[in-house]
């Protein structure tokens, strides 16, 4: 009995203490916001009032202004996957006759050029039919065997060709000097392996002492003022804000950035969406001819 009254005693006692620490804030009376579906033992919550620090800074204009700007660039990624997909299944549908026609002309048309035939040093991708990217084995042929002349001596254009690092954007310009360099990828595209026959590391153009003259480029679609839209990975893109910024470390002359494209792949003005990390050509190659966008560009074909 006497336990029995201790331990009745020593409940009301905490209690008491309860309520008297309570009593000493600030108290409101909130009514839950859950949905009326859901039933609770009491139709109240007694909590004390907290100080506005407890819940944290307020949510500036600078963080819902990043938040808009997110949805902005999610909307232009969703747009660009779409505009990907049909331009693949454009490119599939492709009459291969067709295709093996404008590769024959674009790949002409740039052995012809005057700034073509004056570049002494160039980057350029190596094409991959299971890509269907224009062609330009003809090109790089040209290029690793046929001299130009330097004054007095003959001498071969330098040669610069891609190689992917990683799955993060990273791909490096590689210096080969025949098509017996490339070596098949784990995608089975050919690129140049990291060393020469020799074992020594090959000259990254990133890291060259002259700069490049050009830039031949391949791309999902284009359109006439110098939009370029790739496949997703940014490889491009990071690799020419790269070397764009090195040539105005070295106030070097900038390089002519073209791109070689199929007639399915020039768009209306406007369809590409762009981000600021896309970066803008001067000019493109189909098979119509030779179309210049920029001042620069349009300065070689006078």
């Amino acid at each position: 009995m006497l336990r029995r009254l201790w331990s009745h005693g020593l409940v009301v006692q905490r209690a008491q203490e309860l309520v008297a620490v309570i009593m000493t804030h600030q108290c409101t009376i909130a009514t839950p916001a859950f949905p009326r579906a859901l039933s609770f033992t009491s139709s109240a919550i007694l909590r004390p009032q907290l100080p506005p620090s407890f819940y944290g800074p307020p949510r500036s204009a600078a963080s819902a202004t990043m938040t808009t700007q997110d949805h902005h660039l999610e909307a232009i990624f969703t747009q660009k996957r779409v505009l990907r997909s049909k331009i693949k299944k454009d490119l599939r549908s492709m009459d291969p006759a067709l295709r093996s026609h404008q590769d024959d002309a674009i790949q002409n048309l740039i052995l012809e050029a005057p700034w073509f035939k004056s570049c002494k040093r160039l980057c350029a991708y190596i094409s991959c039919s299971a890509l269907r990217e224009v062609d330009t084995l003809k090109v790089l042929q040209d290029v690793l065997q046929n001299p130009i002349k330097d004054g007095e001596t003959q001498t071969t254009k330098k040669l610069y060709v891609p190689r992917v690092e990683d799955k993060n954007s990273h791909m490096r310009m590689l210096h080969i000097s025949g098509m017996d360099d490339l070596i098949a990828n784990s995608m089975n595209i050919l690129e140049p392996a990291p060393v020469d026959a020799n074992g020594n590391d090959r000259e990254d153009v990133m890291l060259a002492n002259e700069p490049v003259d050009l830039l031949l480029l391949p791309g999902l679609a284009f359109d006439k003022t110098g939009r370029r839209m790739g496949r997703g990975g940014g490889y491009y893109d990071t690799f020419l804000s790269k070397y764009q910024e090195l040539a105005r470390q070295k106030n070097w002359k900038q390089p002519l950035l073209i791109a070689l494209t199929y007639s399915v792949q020039i768009l209306e003005e406007g369809i590409i969406p762009v981000t600021p990390s896309d970066v803008f050509i001067d000019a493109l190659v189909s098979p119509s001819g030779f179309i210049p966008i920029t001042p620069v560009a349009q300065q070689i074909c006078l």
